[in-house]
């Protein structure tokens, strides 16, 4: 397959497809090399930025996507209901932060973590689509395990989960103060 016959296909299959496509599944329907079709993406990527077009395609650790352009947004809120804002709380982002550095995690382990039942929590973030169920744990009772997703990256606007901030183990050390003297607390009352 020639260059341009690979740009046109894989433009043809991100436009068609509106979710992210990975690399891998375009190269087996090219059959192409996947470094074909990542230089057919990263190429088209920067033609669409440099042309100033009102689309773009996006890169989400290994899959890619055709997406509207940031600055297009107000005006699909013009001619669209405005998308509904999904509004984290601060249980959810609690719940989302331990998912999204512990992944993939069972219920168990993050109620262990926040020392509450977190039924709701996980469910709100799996009906927003920020959280999924990744696959179930070989142990007694099968656990869910759960873990983000591409909307997850989308929204915190981090092309994969290494673009994470880390903490330093000083800051993990204060948590940790922290955490026992509130738990000192709780115990006093």
């Amino acid at each position: 397959m020639e260059k341009q016959q690979i740009r046109q296909a894989v433009e043809g299959v991100l436009f068609t497809m509106g979710g992210a496509v990975s690399v891998d599944k375009m190269a087996t329907a090219l059959e192409v090399d996947p470094s074909d079709i990542k230089t057919a993406c990263d190429e088209l990527a920067t033609e669409y930025k440099e042309s100033g077009r009102g689309i773009s395609i996006v890169r989400f650790e290994d899959s890619y996507q055709m997406c509207t352009s940031k600055e297009t947004y107000p005006y699909l809120i013009r001619i669209a209901k405005q998308p509904k804002k999904v509004a984290l709380t601060d249980v959810l982002l609690e719940t989302l932060s331990i998912i999204a550095y512990r992944q993939p995690v069972t219920k168990a382990a993050i109620e262990k973590i926040r020392g509450v039942s977190s039924d709701h929590a996980v469910n709100k973030l799996v009906e927003y689509e920020l959280v999924e169920e990744v696959g179930r744990m070989d142990a007694p009772g099968r656990p869910m395990l759960f873990g983000t997703t591409e909307q997850f990256l989308r929204s915190f606007g981090v092309n994969s989960l290494s673009d994470l901030p880390s903490l330093s183990p000083v800051q993990v050390e204060e948590f940790k103060e922290e955490a026992e003297r509130e738990a000192d607390l709780e115990v006093e009352v």
